[in-house]
């Protein structure tokens, strides 16, 4: 083991050319730990296994074909991987006003996931939609109009959960909080959330809502996995000072810890998270298509090969068993799929244990 976690330490220092340094990356315990535990369980009983941190299913790849970001186009296929999300004990459903063109509220309306347990918890994004002839802010008319929307498409009459998807800095957050607050004490929503914010947003919105007696957020929704890891310094203290729940989505890195791309020239499918050629694309691979990257991730596979892991295994349990994520502060993981085989893989190393 020596050998290969000195292996490790060099596909670290890779990354350390960065700023992973700085926040006390270790993925030598995680290949251990990993190993461990993965033997471990192989000799185990069969029996429903529960994750370390709660798993909600990220659903923009359900909607209609030819929608921004839909990859799950039949409705039967988006039950089938409901099902199998369901199996493994998890309840909570996240979506997005205008994910797949608002096409995945719809999808998820359409099959009443409502009535079969699931919590529903959806999200409003200011921006301009030409394509729906759309701009969106978080004014008071416009949140009361799409969280009716969103209430309507998803066949429900109050959410789990509402966010504000990000910031709105065109309208005053002494605005949009009330109008959260009204929508709130109708009973539209029963949490609030808010996602990508910067910390000292987090305190200025804090702040007003305790000023007002407003419902204040109770879950912050942003990036975070092995190596994008911008949260730790300034966003996880100030969540933990105001006892707000971190719900981490990306930990594959859009698909960069799935051992399909290991070099900067490797071709990429079309539509994907990384395609050049559509703006998503644009995003993940300025964030993550970087020389270091691929270089650090190819000496951690050696690694992970040997130990008979893989790439998604050692990110999973990274964010499950080695982040600054905690049960405790009922913290949660983001997962995604586009087919019965993603959702399994990924539910299932998320309810692996963490060695003692």
């Amino acid at each position: 083991m020596e050998e290969s976690i000195s292996d490790v330490g060099e596909a670290v220092g890779v990354l350390n050319q960065d700023y992973i340094s700085s926040l006390n990356f270790d993925i030598s315990d995680l290949i251990r730990s990993t190993a461990m535990s993965l033997s471990a369980t192989e000799n185990a009983p069969t029996t429903q296994q529960k994750s370390e941190l709660t798993v909600v299913m990220g659903a923009m790849t359900f909607g209609e074909q030819g929608k921004h970001g839909a990859r799950v186009f039949d409705l039967k296929d988006v039950q089938a991987i409901l099902d199998v999300f369901h199996s493994h004990g998890h309840t909570e459903i996240d979506t997005a006003r205008f994910y797949a063109a608002g096409t995945s509220e719809e999808y998820l309306g359409k099959l009443n996931i409502a009535s079969q347990g699931f919590k529903i918890q959806t999200k409003l994004y200011p921006a301009k939609y030409p394509a729906l002839g759309l701009n969106i802010t978080h004014d008071e008319a416009s949140i009361k109009k799409h969280l009716q929307d969103s209430l309507k498409a998803l066949n429900v009459k109050t959410l789990d959960m509402w966010y504000l998807h990000g910031p709105d800095r065109t309208v005053p957050y002494e605005i949009t909080l009330k109008a959260v607050n009204d929508a709130y004490k109708e009973g539209l929503f029963k949490k609030f959330g808010i996602s990508n914010y910067t910390a000292w947003e987090v305190a200025e919105i804090v702040g007003i809502c305790k000023a007002n007696g407003y419902v204040q957020p109770s879950v912050y929704q942003g990036i975070y996995n092995a190596i994008h890891r911008a949260a730790e310094p300034e966003l996880f203290p100030c969540l933990r000072k105001f006892g707000i729940s971190f719900y981490e989505f990306n930990p594959l890195a859009g698909g960069f810890f799935t051992g399909r791309y290991l070099a900067m020239e490797d071709a990429v499918d079309s539509g994907s998270r990384f395609d050049p050629e559509n703006l998503q694309g644009q995003q993940y691979r300025a964030r993550y298509w970087k020389e270091p990257y691929f270089k650090a991730l190819n000496s951690v596979k050696q690694v992970a090969d040997k130990h008979g892991l893989t790439l998604t295994e050692v990110a999973l349990r990274w964010v499950s068993h080695h982040s600054l994520m905690k049960r405790e502060h009922g913290d949660a993981i983001l997962i995604g799929a586009s087919s019965l085989k993603h959702i399994e893989q990924a539910s299932s190393i998320a309810a692996l244990g963490r060695e003692k």
